[in-house]
């Protein structure tokens, strides 16, 4: 367990190169795949992925290359490892390492609709010999960790947590009477910055997307009722700075590699603490500081126990951090199992004035401090 943009990545792909076989890397989405992909590539590095966006021409001549050991890495949906024809290819082809990629979508996803990230354990007995096995994430609290370890069927498994803080976050929560006009008010100073706007619903990510347009920002939206096309665009757009905000459900963000957002807002509530601190890690990869601002309201409640009435407890976790009066990185912390020794003076509880005049301050000091 790594924070957002601390190098997970590099502690499997580095080792993937020095084995002698194949590393597989088990990873949720097509674009996260691409991505990870396009980079190692960049860097000259041999590595491939399959998808169920490929041709089946593509998809074999994928596989003949990588037995015939042109890739070091091989990117994977966890439904392919049950692939018949893959299941063959892995008997015959020499495997070093197995990695799961944004392992907590074993608890997340696992025992909903995407129950084959629990038969991940199974395809290992399958292989003609045991390889090295390996899960990383950014967020877990200690109930999710057992839950990867007894998911994945994890044994003897060494643990390595760095910790969840990322200092250079400044979390704040807001209840506005009018959020339109509260969100304009927020993102004047910042026409030039690129950031997220997270929306509960697609209708919501249209209507902000257009109210935003309407008034000038270079914004776009992304949400799964797009096409792949339009999604691809968007994102492409996004990446190269073409647009400055993209307005989205939480179906954007997950490995999108962008180290410039210097700020994530969510128009309305998140289910839950893990979604939220997921989703907010997307800013500030650069190191650099970076807002993450949450407005809430009861409408807000009311709409995430329609969309998931079983998820009672973890709304209520959520609403209790909204709620906050102490300091919010410290509710944060201990959410996922930490002791914060001492108020952080970066959230907007620690600096009661208005949101961007004390997030302005904080970087101006800290500016100051590094030149200093």
């Amino acid at each position: 367990m790594l924070p957002t943009g601390a190098g997970k990545s590099l502690c499997f792909q580095v080792p993937a190169l020095l084995l002698p076989g194949l590393t597989l890397v088990v990873s949720p989405l097509i674009s996260l795949m691409r991505d990870q992909v396009e980079h190692l590539r960049q860097a000259g590095i041999a590595a491939a992925c399959v998808d169920s966006a490929v041709s089946s021409n593509a998809y074999g001549k994928t596989l003949y290359e990588t037995r015939a050991g042109r890739y070091k890495l091989l990117y994977v949906s966890p439904e392919r490892l049950q692939n018949p024809a893959f299941l063959q290819f892995v008997r015959h082809t020499p495997i070093s390492m197995l990695v799961v990629d944004e392992a907590h979508c074993v608890s997340q996803w696992g025992h909903d609709f995407r129950p084959q990230y629990l038969k991940i354990a199974s395809f290992l007995e399958r292989l003609p010999e045991r390889p090295r096995y390996a899960a990383f994430t950014a967020t877990a609290t200690p109930r999710v960790r057992q839950d990867i370890l007894a998911g994945l069927c994890m044994r003897d498994a060494q643990l390595v947590c760095t910790g969840f803080d990322r200092p250079n976050l400044f979390f704040a929560v807001a209840r506005p009477v009018q959020k339109q006009r509260e969100l304009l008010r927020q993102l004047e100073p910042r026409r030039q910055e690129s950031g997220i706007i997270y929306c509960a619903t697609r209708a919501l990510t249209e209507q902000v997307a257009r109210f935003l347009q309407e008034h000038g920002f270079a914004a776009a939206r992304y949400h799964a009722g797009l096409t792949p096309k339009e999604r691809v665009t968007a994102r492409d757009k996004f990446v190269r700075d073409e647009i400055k905000i993209m307005v989205a459900t939480n179906a954007f963000g997950m490995g999108i590699d962008k180290g410039n957002v210097s700020f994530v807002i969510h128009y309305n509530m998140p289910l839950n603490l893990e979604g939220y601190y997921q989703e907010a890690g997307r800013a500030g990869r650069d190191g650099k500081q970076a807002l993450c601002l949450l407005f809430y309201d009861r409408s807000d409640w009311d709409l995430n126990h329609y969309l998931a009435p079983d998820k009672e407890a973890q709304l209520q976790q959520m609403w209790d951090y909204c709620e906050e009066r102490g300091c919010l990185r410290h509710h944060l912390l201990r959410y996922f199992g930490e002791v914060p020794a001492e108020r952080c003076g970066a959230c907007s509880n620690c600096r009661p004035a208005g949101l961007w005049r004390q997030f302005k301050l904080l970087f101006k000091f800290s500016q100051e401090k590094q030149e200093f």
